[in-house]
């Protein structure tokens, strides 16, 4: 028993292969994909030392929540949450590209923009923007979607020059991806809540454009809390930030970016429970609704169970999933 789960290392009949993601265990089956949604933290692509209690569990619930919320718009991967961190879904071929979209100047965007560049995946930036202003409209600057290390910026004409996606395929990536973070968009607001920025993932399953991964979670999302967001822009102070930012923070005003030679700075109890708590206000804030603290520590055990007895259960037989 434990109160987080690091990491998993199980072995399933008819498994064909493993990979261990930043933050997901992911075991491969011939058509399916199980998935742990472990409660490690990643930061500017590094894995940080020491797990967070109950973070899989929120991401997990989060982004099951939105998956469901968003299934009109494009169809997705997502098949069963049979325990608090796994999810079950159909085994999609990735797309090598992650689709960044933003509705204001933040994060990573507005560190380019002080740098001076005007220019982002090959989309124009206007001049004269502060830090959290709005962009004109929202833009899509993709990033290579990298298997260790940093993922790169890249342009919509770099992908398909290069054959990363077919045209096709990425322009309906596009239109997805706007139409995703419109309907973000509008249930943020209804959260108190303003959508800044977010990415997506998408794979192919039977020639088909499928969205994957987790979405609108705080760990792929950055919000805003709208309730004085304009008096704060008029002022010049920092926005109230719902997001894995404060993380990043923590690491920059400690001297660490994920830059070679850097030390990542020690992770102490107190800062590790700091950052649960602030994932279970995350968690309350986008789902409306309080994250109940499991009474009983994580059994690996059962997370191990909870995906041989979906298998039983689910009778799957080839070209038969939804």
């Amino acid at each position: 028993m434990a109160t987080s789960v690091k990491e998993t290392d199980f072995s399933f009949p008819q498994q064909e292969g493993f990979y261990r993601g930043k933050v997901r265990d992911v075991y491969i089956f011939p058509e399916i994909i199980a998935i742990v949604v472990s409660d490690r933290i990643s930061a500017f692509d590094v894995v940080l030392p020491k797990a967070i209690p109950f973070k899989g569990q929120i991401l997990n619930q989060v982004a099951s929540s939105f998956l469901k919320a968003t299934s009109d718009i494009v169809p997705n991967w997502l098949l069963a949450t049979p325990h608090p961190q796994v999810a079950i879904g159909k085994r999609c071929r990735p797309y090598p590209v992650e689709m960044v979209i933003r509705g204001y100047l933040a994060g990573h965007a507005w560190r380019e923009y002080q740098d001076g560049k005007r220019s982002i995946c090959g989309v124009p930036l206007p001049s004269g923007l502060k830090e959290s202003d709005p962009l004109p409209q929202p833009v899509i600057t993709p990033s290579t979607k990298a298997a260790s290390g940093h993922d790169q910026d890249i342009s919509r004409a770099e992908i398909i020059q290069q054959g990363l996606v077919p045209e096709d395929q990425y322009l309906q990536m596009e239109r997805y991806t706007k139409e995703l973070f419109d309907r973000g968009t509008a249930l943020a607001a209804a959260r108190g809540l303003i959508l800044v920025d977010t990415k997506y993932e998408f794979g192919n399953f039977n020639g088909e454009v499928t969205l994957i991964d987790e979405i609108h979670t705080p760990d792929s999302s950055r919000y805003f809390y709208a309730d004085g967001y304009h008096d704060r822009q008029s002022k010049a102070e920092p926005q109230k930030q719902l997001s894995k930012e404060f993380v990043r923070e923590w690491l920059m005003k400690n001297n660490f970016q994920g830059k070679p030679g850097q030390q990542i700075p020690e992770m102490t109890p107190e800062v590790v429970k700091s950052i649960s708590d602030r994932y279970i206000e995350l968690h309350d804030k986008l789902m409306g609704t309080p994250f109940v603290i499991p009474q009983d520590s994580v059994s690996i055990e059962e997370i191990k169970h909870s995906i041989l007895e979906w298998f039983e259960k689910t009778e799957i037989r080839h070209n038969e999933l939804p």
